[in-house]
């Protein structure tokens, strides 16, 4: 995983884990069916700012049943209906590590996608700055926003900076670059915030 150490690939799949189970509604550190229950109702408001629209909530319900699904497959290995962060890291080192983005399993394929349109917060097609910092610090410890913005800074090559950040295809590139490039200067090792800072 893009050149980290043991330690920081699994606190980036401690990352993905809690950012995919948000929505752990009874906080016990598992992914279950009505988790993606309750990402489904998150997405709709999010998406809509607030307002609520009961086909685009049926649209997000069908997707994330689905991707529950999927991980369930992919992840339940002893199939008692809930994925343990083991059983989650296990998948994602077999199903996506190595791999280019048009070869991740439709689940990964599909919160990764979600993911995008939940951290471009002005749904513009584009995470600039703002919503990359917005994201990182939901998520994790920072106490400097020059660590967020040089995190930020790095991630980008001259196309993005041209387009004012990352588009969909991008961000899609750059999650395949950080599971599978060896190398620890890649700029994808950014793509979740500063993580090497929290080591």
């Amino acid at each position: 995983m893009c050149g980290l150490s043991e330690t920081h690939q699994f606190l980036w799949i401690f990352l993905l884990f809690i950012s995919i189970s948000n929505e752990d509604t009874d906080n016990n550190g598992q992914l279950e069916k009505h988790d993606f229950e309750c990402m489904a109702l998150k997405m709709t408001l999010i998406e809509g700012k607030g307002e609520f629209s009961y086909g685009r909530y049926q649209e997000n319900l069908h997707i994330m049943l689905s991707l529950w699904d999927e991980i369930a497959e992919l992840a339940d290995f002893n199939k008692d209906g809930i994925v343990t962060i083991e059983e989650f890291k296990e998948a994602v080192q077999r199903s996506c590590v190595g791999r280019e983005y048009r070869d991740f399993p439709q689940a990964m394929k599909m919160f990764i996608d979600s993911h995008f349109k939940l951290v471009d917060l002005n749904d513009d097609g584009v995470i600039a700055a703002d919503e990359y910092r917005y994201n990182c610090v939901t998520r994790i410890p920072v106490d400097n926003v020059n660590i967020l913005d040089e995190a930020y800074q790095n991630l980008l090559n001259d196309d993005d900076r041209r387009r004012g950040g990352l588009t969909l295809s991008r961000y899609q590139e750059l999650y395949a670059e950080f599971l599978g490039n060896p190398d620890e200067n890649c700029p994808a090792v950014h793509l979740f915030g500063p993580l090497h800072a929290m080591g």
